[in-house]
């Protein structure tokens, strides 16, 4: 790691601490995903609106990976990737009420940035561009130590055909693509999220097989489920963003009582 990328990570540190120890959100992150990890969502929920604010961060880190994957399956850009989740995420967090507990959380958050997904996509026409990955935006870090420099490499080259495959579907089955064989959700929750009828889902995610070269996918192996990766800094950084907001509304919030 280069000094400046480390000096990058301390700053970030200290800023994502000050954020956290301003707004009277004492995040111990490490204890605080370890104590959480056992509870459901549903339970988060109930906590973060019994007043233990704190706690919304399990429910971040747990469904990053999966709302960077869907945001950037329709936007097909990193940054505005991110921006949507952190949109999501305040979204959520203020109509946290409203969750009724008819559908699983993480398909209703899926549907919040979706939604917020479709609207940029729209409003910037994110959809006739394409913007191929930039060297080194994929999964460099992830390969298992024990592979050699070489495997490691193949792996990074395999990860990189894939994510470029998967970009390059057309636009009305690449979420799908993502959702249900990236993701793993089934078919009926990739409907909800989507509104779409199963059979559509069903048909859409034949074609998006389909279009992917056989070859890609007969050799992709384990790489398929770790493309489009969201590694610890991202993670971070949009965990104290989506904070640092927060904690901005509720100021603004508590000032108008």
């Amino acid at each position: 790691m280069g000094t400046e990328q480390e000096s990058f990570l301390v700053t970030f540190s200290r800023v994502r601490t000050q954020l956290l120890v301003a707004g009277g959100i004492l995040a111990n992150t490490p204890m605080l995903l370890a104590n959480g990890a056992h509870l459901e969502d549903e339970e988060v929920v109930r906590r973060v609106l019994a007043g233990d604010t704190a706690l919304f961060e399990i429910l971040m880190r747990r469904y990053n990976q999966l709302l960077y994957r869907v945001s950037r399956s329709i936007l097909r850009n990193d940054a505005e990737a991110e921006d949507v989740m952190q949109e999501a995420y305040v979204r959520a967090y203020e109509h946290l009420h409203q969750f009724a507990g008819r559908a699983q959380f993480r398909t209703w958050l899926t549907r919040i940035a979706v939604h917020e997904a479709l609207a940029r996509a729209e409003r910037g026409k994110r959809f006739e561009v394409f913007e191929p990955p930039t060297s080194g935006d994929v999964m460099d870090d992830f390969a298992s130590p024990r592979r050699s420099p070489e495997q490691q490499a193949a792996d990074a080259e395999v990860r990189q055909l894939i994510e470029r495959a998967i970009s390059q579907l057309p636009d009305l089955y690449r979420s799908v693509f993502m959702l249900r064989d990236v993701e793993q959700m089934s078919i009926e929750d990739v409907a909800r999220i989507l509104d779409l009828t199963e059979s559509t889902v069903k048909v859409r995610l034949h074609r998006a097989r389909r279009a992917l070269r056989k070859t890609i996918l007969g050799h992709a192996g384990e790489q398929l489920w770790g493309s489009f990766p969201f590694d610890a800094v991202r993670c971070d950084r949009v965990v104290a963003r989506v904070f640092a907001r927060i904690n901005q509304k509720n100021g603004v919030w508590e000032a108008a009582l």
